[in-house]
């Protein structure tokens, strides 16, 4: 899988075949970060990681801070492995967590993005959850499956099963 666009444009993230995620096709990301447009300087968290490729897509666009959680250990690895390729040009912090464990901090972001497992987690609980470590103007990014109930005042896109909503913190 490579990196769409930006400083980092073409850079290979590596994948395992062998891991339980789903990574985010080329088609819905380029569409999410034309939507998102310039990052320059924003703090951005990838919630229940995966591969990784939102962050790393973000960090490519100007992010300066990427957060990536996941509670797959083998995953984390993975992740790490990737973030020696932003040769530390980008802070980038890596965490083995459950999502609504590491939400319980006080940390404030300008962005999350999460991918949670399909028709597994409260979509509900998991947006009120974020938007509290949102900063004002923020975004939160969710990609869901089109069976998924999805909270009210959002903007979704439909893509094949998938949707992406994105939701605006507002003061």
């Amino acid at each position: 899988m490579n990196i769409l666009s930006g400083r980092y444009k073409g850079l290979e993230i590596k994948t395992s075949k062998r891991l339980s995620y789903r990574p985010t096709s080329s088609k819905v990301r380029k569409s999410i970060f034309d939507i998102l447009g310039n990052l320059e300087g924003l703090s951005v968290l990838d919630i229940f990681a995966g591969s990784g490729v939102l962050g790393f897509e973000a960090a490519s666009r100007g992010a300066s801070i990427i957060t990536f959680v996941d509670n797959n250990r083998r995953v984390i690895d993975l992740i790490k492995e990737n973030s020696y390729k932003l040769n530390n040009e980008v802070k980038s912090y890596v965490y083995y967590s459950q999502w609504n464990n590491f939400l319980r901090q006080e940390n404030q972001y300008d962005i999350i993005f999460a991918d949670p497992p399909y028709g597994k987690i409260d979509i509900d609980q998991l947006k009120k959850k974020c938007f509290s470590s949102l900063l004002n103007n923020g975004r939160f990014i969710l990609e869901s499956s089109k069976r998924d109930d999805i909270p009210p005042g959002g903007v979704s896109k439909n893509y094949g099963d998938t949707i992406v909503t994105i939701w605006t913190k507002r003061a």
